[in-house]
């Protein structure tokens, strides 16, 4: 049996070994292996809540009352979280009143409120939600559902007092940061 030859056709005159395969004097790898790293960077971060969604939990107390706020303190644009506000009562109150810092309102939307308050109000820019009476000895739970709005980034604070109608029991002092 006769082999037949085959032609092979010569390379074009601009691919060389140097430079095509031992990729000698381009910098495409390196530029490419730089953007991969610094991706995989910023997707460790996240994993790590560099970026936020982990609740965390501030408290503050006296003794008429305590007051715990458990909610992330920081947040990316369109993200749907929750915050939960405990009232625990050392001594009867009559009028749970629990005001929110506008950093709990500013490029942030509230999705539902549960349970829901006796009253919603507003005072110097603040939100106000009357809770109503708390019983010595026990708690109340108030849940906020809340959506970041895309286009809101920076640092706000989200203060939250604790009164007794118009009696100051106690505050947290908190902050939330909005990433894009």
């Amino acid at each position: 049996m006769q082999r037949e030859r085959c032609a092979v056709a010569n390379p074009p005159a601009f691919l060389t070994l140097r430079r095509n395969r031992d990729q000698v004097g381009r910098r495409e790898v390196v530029i490419r292996r730089v953007l991969v790293g610094l991706t995989s960077l910023v997707l460790l971060a996240g994993l790590l809540n560099v970026f936020g969604q982990r609740p965390a939990t501030s408290e503050a107390g006296t003794a008429a009352a305590s007051l715990k706020v458990y909610a992330a303190d920081r947040v990316r644009g369109g993200l749907i979280y929750e915050a939960r506000f405990t009232v625990t009562a050392r001594e009867d109150i009559k009028e749970a009143t629990l005001v929110l810092d506008s950093g709990w309102l500013e490029g942030i939307t509230i999705n539902t409120l549960e349970p829901g308050p006796v009253g919603e109000a507003s005072r110097d820019g603040k939100l106000v939600l009357t809770l109503g009476h708390v019983p010595k000895g026990t708690s109340h739970i108030l849940f906020l559902q809340l959506q970041v709005n895309p286009t809101n980034i920076g640092h706000r604070s989200q203060d939250v007092a604790l009164y007794d109608g118009d009696t100051f029991l106690t505050s947290v002092d908190r902050a939330v940061t909005v990433f894009p």
